[in-house]
């Protein structure tokens, strides 16, 4: 597996499982099951998804030694605030059934961002998160919470995928030596994502799918990425990327696809803003 380097010196495998849209319990553990069964060692859940107790079980039901599996979570904006945080934290590192999260996330760039961040601050430097990031920050977020903190984020997950492909903020991103994540690899099968032509193409030259070129395209553009299924055929098909190599003519005409918009929406959008507001 190849690895990521944060800027405090923490690794992370460049290639993960996400659980996003599995809430049922016996769904979610068994495909983490299939999913560490198959080889992944990087699990990404989150508090708004409420399903960090399959993770956790999973995790401890593989019988996989705990410093060999990287775990993502994150904070949702209900606990924003410095002592909402902590005790988010406490309640989700009790469900993981964990002593320690490899990194923690703010999860989205709303209500107390600041105060929430020196909490994160804080279980950093007593070892209790190893590395701490955000996501869905755009550039300017992103560089105002870098600069005026004392730690910057290791890490920003946000939406990329070929239609979306992000190259700007990846820019900013690596000015500030911030690690850059996908989310929705495959924008959600949205514009009949898995029978793309010119992906569908690409893919004949290896004998590989729509799916694992995608991901061969993250990778050599050094993004993490989390794909999610749960079929365990496609768990396993997502992580058997690392036996081919996409050209430089191919990632060029790859880079053609991007339409430079969200397929989902705008985190800079005011109603989307009070949208989330809502959901408090």
């Amino acid at each position: 597996m190849q690895n990521v380097v944060f800027n405090n010196g923490v690794e992370m495998p460049i290639l993960g499982y996400g659980v996003f849209q599995i809430p049922d319990y016996e769904e979610c553990k068994k495909s983490v099951l299939a999913a560490l069964d198959a080889g992944y060692r990087s699990i990404d859940t989150a508090q708004a998804y409420g399903n960090e107790e399959a993770v956790g079980d999973a995790i401890k039901e593989s019988g996989i030694e705990r410093d060999e599996i990287f775990i993502t979570t994150k904070l949702w904006i209900s606990d924003y605030g410095y002592d909402r945080a902590k005790l988010a934290f406490e309640r989700t590192l009790n469900k993981l059934q964990l002593d320690y999260l490899d990194i923690y996330l703010l999860h989205q760039p709303f209500n107390d961002v600041y105060g929430s961040w020196r909490a994160l601050e804080e279980l950093n430097r007593v070892g209790r998160i190893r590395a701490i990031g955000v996501s869905n920050f755009y550039p300017d977020r992103l560089t105002d919470l870098a600069e005026f903190n004392d730690i910057i984020p290791a890490l920003n997950q946000i939406e990329t995928h070929p239609f979306y492909q992000r190259e700007e903020d990846q820019k900013t991103m690596q000015k500030l030596g911030v690690q850059h994540e996908s989310w929705a690899p495959f924008a959600e099968g949205q514009s009949d994502f898995f029978n793309n032509d010119i992906l569908k193409k690409i893919g004949g030259n290896y004998g590989k799918s729509v799916a694992q070129v995608t991901l061969r395209w993250m990778i050599q553009r050094s993004i993490v990425v989390i794909p999610k299924s749960v079929t365990p055929s496609r768990i396993k098909e997502n992580f058997n990327v690392f036996d081919f190599e996409l050209t430089e003519a191919e990632m060029k005409t790859i880079a053609e696809m991007d339409t430079q918009k969200s397929h989902f929406f705008d985190h800079r959008d005011p109603e989307r803003v009070s949208w989330f507001k809502s959901l408090i």
